[in-house]
């Protein structure tokens, strides 16, 4: 049996981010852990628009091409861990316009969350983005990373080297990832049609 899909979302799109050497940090945390087939999605790379389908999409009516590319990315995770830091006591705008693409594709599936910032280890973003979250029916699971004063972890070629703390954390949530991916699963398949009544002759 494969394993489940596991997307780690950058959500930072900005010139000079540091949220892509965190994210590299999960992906490789994740492989490690084994529990999943990982994949790193990059906003940056998606390139989305400001949001422009004229049909809510919970319809799935999509107009535009790189609606159908997203929502093919999405629709093929099990589960996901966004990265993201804090702009003004919340998430970046490129994370919200890319949750508000998509509507059935983000439902019954498990949800990590990574922030980073300074003193506040970007926890008011993860705060402001666990409603978003629920709202589009995924389950974020309580257990987390959450980074303070992140620069300290970044060596001079920019790459993400956490402390045991972290590393701890993130697997902690991992673990309760996987195991609400297992529990989900069974609300995604396709239910069953009835068998027909046998009538009376």
């Amino acid at each position: 049996m494969s394993q489940p899909v596991l997307q780690v979302v950058v959500g930072s799109t900005r010139p000079g981010r540091k949220g892509l050497a965190v994210a590299r940090w999960v992906q490789q945390l994740a492989q490690q852990h084994g529990g999943f087939d990982v994949e790193l999605v990059d906003l940056a790379e998606v390139a989305l628009p400001v949001f422009d389908e004229p049909n809510h999409p919970r319809l799935q009516q999509y107009t535009h091409q790189h609606t159908r590319d997203w929502s093919a990315v999405v629709a093929r995770a099990d589960a996901y861990v966004f990265v993201t830091p804090e702009y003004n006591h919340s998430f970046p705008a490129s994370l919200k316009n890319a949750l508000d693409y998509l509507n059935v594709e983000w439902a019954d599936k498990a949800a990590g969350l990574v922030s980073y910032g300074g003193v506040s280890a970007g926890l008011r973003a993860a705060t402001a983005l666990k409603p978003v979250l629920t709202s589009l029916r995924m389950v974020p699971v309580v257990e987390a990373a959450t980074i303070p004063f992140f620069a300290q972890f970044l060596t001079e070629d920019g790459e993400f080297q956490p402390n045991e703390q972290l590393t701890a954390g993130g697997n902690g949530m991992l673990d309760e990832l996987l195991r609400l991916t297992t529990a989900l699963l069974p609300l995604r398949r396709p239910v069953a049609e009835p068998a027909a009544t046998a009538t009376a002759g």
